[in-house]
Formats: structure tokens, C-alpha cells, sequence
């Protein structure tokens, strides 16, 4: 006697299976592989890896301008150094003997909402900005918002850095996005929304609270249509090539299981004195 289960197995087609897993993204057979309808040998002599991120993630070729803008992007977030946890979390991790995809996986790992994250909380608080704007202009729709994160004690993400007094990436990246605009690629909405957010946040300070490598990205990525997940997923992937390059020569200096300070170093211990364990 047949079971539902079976009936449902037998109503499965052939056609029912491949459709599982269907995707726009690549069409992959015996000696064909084509990314986006793109034959990949034509790829490999007429496209850039930049072009081809924005068109496996977009699903059409980039512009010109807008791959030179997401490559500055891109460029701009390699590495910020090993003191950075996510890099210090692979360089511990490739001393430990898990080989260079462990370590970078670990790192990769650690991108979170708050280390990784702010560039996207940027992007979503520009978007959102820019729709008030419709309605009450920038200026306005800046200072609501500022509101609104003063009033709940939340710091702007994409704004200020705990080690840069000026972050030295934040100018070569919006002088880039503004002769971009100038130019068509975007509309430079956001650029302006970011720029008004510095303006105001600098009021009644000592000292301005000028946009991080996050913010300046978040203005990249908004202005050339990405979605803020995406601007995430980008990071990270920008991220990964300091990843890699940390992983490898911590894996090179022949030191095993490196912890986080140097060996004759003990983190200070603010537990109990020692003590007796009680008689059963």
C-alpha cells in the first residue's frame, strides 16, 4: 500500500528536482561555464575581478566609472592592521594549526554588527534619511535623526574612529564619489545626507567627528545602488584579502599556539584569593 510519502515521491519530477537549486547567477555544464549569461573564457580575457563581483552581485556589467568608484571602495578596507580582533583572531588562529582556511574563516567570523557591521547600519541610516529628506529636505531630516539616536544614547554608525583623529581613508574616497556624481555615476544624494551628518554632529564640539572608513564606504556603496546587506557582504570580502595576507605570515613565522599577549604575560586575575576546597 503506498504511503502519502511515496505518493509525493512519485508526483516529483525530473524537472521538479533541477528547478530546486535554479539560479540567474551561473549556468554550469560539461565544458560550458557562463556567470550571468557571460561565457567565463570571455570573462577571463575582457573583465576585471572588480567588474565581475558587480556583476555576479548586480547581474549585469558595471560601467567603467562604476568599477574604478567600487574598486577605490574595495581598496580602502583591506586591512586596518593586527590589532584589529578580527585579523588578531587569524593570526592567533593559524597558530594553532588549522591551515589558512581555518584562520580566515575564524577572522571572517568576527565581522559582526559591531566589528563589520557599521558600514551597513551606515547605509540603512542614509536610506532612511534620504526618504525623510523627500518630504522635509536634508537638513532637516539630519536633524531629526540626530535626535532620535541622541535621545536613545546610540552613536551614528560610519561616524568618528576609536585610533584615527581623521581617518585618511574618509578623503580620497569622497573627493572620488563627488567626481563620480560630477560625472553621472550616482546622484550625490548621499554624499550630501553624510556630509550634513558631519556638519552637524560637529556643532557644539571641540573637536569635529569626521566620517570612518565605514561611513566612506557606506556613501561609495549607497551611491552606486547597493543594497546595505550588500554593502556588508563587500566588506568582508575586502576584508578577507588583509585576512589572507595576516593568516599567511603568522602560518610563516614558525610560532605555534600564539595567544593573545606574550607568553610572560598573565591577564590580571580579580577572582576570589586562593582557598580551600570545602570537606564533603
Amino acid at each position: 500500500m503506498s504511503t502519502a510519502r511515496d505518493k509525493a515521491i512519485n508526483r516529483t519530477s525530473t524537472r521538479d528536482v533541477v528547478n530546486w537549486w535554479s539560479t540567474e547567477v551561473s549556468d554550469i555544464e560539461p565544458g560550458v561555464v557562463r556567470l550571468r549569461g557571460y561565457p567565463i573564457e570571455q570573462l577571463i580575457d575582457n573583465a576585471g575581478f572588480v567588474q565581475t563581483i558587480w556583476l555576479m552581485v548586480r547581474g549585469e556589467m558595471p560601467s567603467p566609472a562604476q568599477a574604478a568608484l567600487l574598486e577605490k571602495a574595495l581598496v580602502a578596507a583591506v586591512d586596518h592592521g593586527p590589532q584589529a580582533p578580527s585579523i588578531a583572531a587569524a593570526r592567533m588562529a593559524s597558530t594553532c594549526g588549522v591551515g589558512l582556511h581555518g584562520a580566515m574563516s575564524t577572522g571572517v567570523g568576527m565581522l559582526g554588527d559591531v566589528h563589520g557591521g557599521a558600514g551597513q547600519q551606515c547605509m540603512q541610516v542614509l536610506a532612511e534619511i534620504r526618504e525623510n529628506a523627500e518630504a522635509e529636505g536634508i537638513s532637516a531630516a539630519v536633524t531629526a535623526t540626530l535626535a532620535e539616536f541622541r535621545a536613545t544614547q546610540r552613536h551614528i554608525p560610519g561616524f568618528g574612529h576609536r585610533f584615527h583623529p581623521r581617518d585618511p581613508r574618509r578623503d580620497p574616497l569622497l573627493q572620488a564619489v563627488a567626481e563620480q556624481v560630477a560625472q553621472g555615476v550616482g546622484d550625490g544624494q548621499y554624499l550630501a545626507i553624510a556630509e550634513e551628518l558631519e556638519t552637524q554632529l560637529a556643532h557644539g564640539r571641540e573637536h569635529a567627528v569626521p566620517m570612518n572608513i565605514d561611513g566612506a564606504t557606506a556613501v561609495v556603496y549607497s551611491e552606486l545602488g547597493f543594497a546595505p546587506e550588500l554593502g556588508r557582504g563587500l566588506f568582508i570580502l575586502s576584508r578577507s584579502v588583509g585576512i589572507l595576507a595576516h593568516s599567511w605570515e603568522e602560518a610563516r613565522s614558525g610560532r605555534r599556539i600564539k595567544g593573545p599577549i606574550p607568553p610572560p604575560l598573565l591577564p590580571t586575575y580579580l577572582g576570589p584569593a586562593e582557598r580551600p576546597v570545602p570537606s564533603p
